[in-house]
This record gives C-alpha cells, sequence and structure tokens, in this order.
C-alpha cells in the first residue's frame, strides 16, 4: 500500500505469572526485556516511515500463539521477540538470533490446513477459504517458504549489529521450532540478548544504558 508505514511488532517474552529465567542477583528477564522492548519502539518510532507496536506493554502473560496473532491483527512487516537466555554454567555468554526451522515450519503448516483459523487472511490480503485443499496448501506453503527466506535475511542484519554491542553466542543465525515464531506469512525472529545467567551479563542487562544499545 502506498505510503503505509513499515510495522514491526516487538514482543517482549514471558509476562505475569511466567518470569522467565532469573539470574544470580535475582533479575527477571520478563522485567528487563520489556525495557528493551520499550526503547525498541522509540527507536522504531524515530524513523519515518516506520512504526513499532507491542505485543504487550506491561507485566501480564500472553500466550505464544496469541503474540504473533497480536503481530497479524496489526498486518506487522516483521515480528522481532526479545529475550535474556539462561544456561546452567555461568560463563556461557553473548546473544542469539533464531528464526523458524523448516520441522518447525511444517508441523505449524498441518496445523494451520487443519484449523478453523485456515480460513482467515494471510497478511498479503490472499483469503485461503475459498480455496480448495490443494491451492490453499500450495499458498500457505509458498508465504511460509518466503517468510524463512526473509526472516534468514533479517536476522543475519541483526546478528551483524549486535556483534558491534557484544559478544555473539553463535556466530549465524540459529533455527529452531520456536512456538512465536511460527506466523506463516510474517517473518520473524527470535532475539536472545544475553544470558541473563552470566553475572557480568546480568548486570549489564539491568543498565539502561546498555538496553539502549541493545535496541
Amino acid at each position: 500500500e502506498p505510503n503505509r508505514d513499515v510495522v514491526i511488532a516487538i514482543d517482549a517474552g514471558h509476562g505475569g505469572e511466567d518470569p522467565g529465567a532469573i539470574g544470580k542477583k535475582k533479575t527477571r528477564e520478563k522485567d528487563v526485556v520489556l525495557r528493551i522492548a520499550r526503547e525498541l519502539k522509540k527507536a522504531i518510532d524515530a524513523e519515518p516511515g516506520m512504526r513499532g507496536v507491542l505485543t504487550r506493554d506491561g507485566d501480564y502473560y500472553i500466550p505464544l500463539r496469541g503474540r504473533y496473532e497480536k503481530a497479524r491483527k496489526a498486518r506487522a512487516d516483521l515480528f522481532v521477540s526479545i529475550h535474556a537466555d539462561a544456561f546452567k554454567k555461568s560463563s556461557v555468554r553473548g546473544s542469539s538470533v533464531f528464526v523458524l526451522s523448516a520441522r518447525g515450519a511444517s508441523s505449524e503448516f498441518a496445523r494451520l490446513l487443519a484449523d478453523s483459523e485456515n480460513a482467515s487472511d494471510l497478511v498479503g490480503g490472499v483469503t485461503l477459504n475459498d480455496k480448495d485443499d490443494m491451492l490453499a496448501s500450495v499458498l500457505l506453503d509458498l508465504s511460509q517458504t518466503a517468510s524463512i527466506e526473509a526472516s534468514l535475511k533479517a536476522g543475519s542484519n541483526v546478528l551483524g549489529n549486535l556483534k558491534r554491542v557484544g559478544k555473539v553466542h553463535k556466530r549465524r543465525v540459529q533455527q529452531a521450532g520456536f512456538v512465536v515464531l511460527k506466523s506463516p506469512d510474517i517473518p520473524s525472529l527470535l532475539v536472545e540478548t544475553a544470558f541473563i545467567s552470566n553475572p557480568n551479563e546480568e548486570r549489564k542487562l539491568k543498565s539502561s544504558k546498555y538496553q539502549r544499545q541493545l535496541a
């Protein structure tokens, strides 16, 4: 659409009764990632022609599929879920970027085709409910394949910029079956900003300056 803002859905992980990972100094993932998400929205809104939309802007829980459904309702062009990982070894550190794996896509693909949600529009405006099963399957497959390709490209750019902020845990974009990444028609990233289980990274994650740098 001409003159339409590029919409970025920003998803602060966890929330409410789900605190996420907790650092040694009792820093809660759900609190840190919400602050980073708000900083990211500010940065996006400051860019002409771009608009950020938060899936949550408070301490409450949203089911995983509910998060990408909010992005679809906002007609988002990109979905970014923000997390702060934990590991049993406190020495592990660095940022990672994930996109949907082919296996994760195929399991969601089967669910969508079998589900009544199948009747809803894809973000591109294509309606599946008036198509036969074969055509709906082809359209959904094309959409999901294109989304993963765009996710990998966007994820590589994000990872490249994260390298300028600090150490990265994995030097390439990773692929996994995270439910929150399974929108068939919106390129989607999950960013593990740092390891909250690492004392040095936990300290940095609490800093408003570092939150802005990550954003």
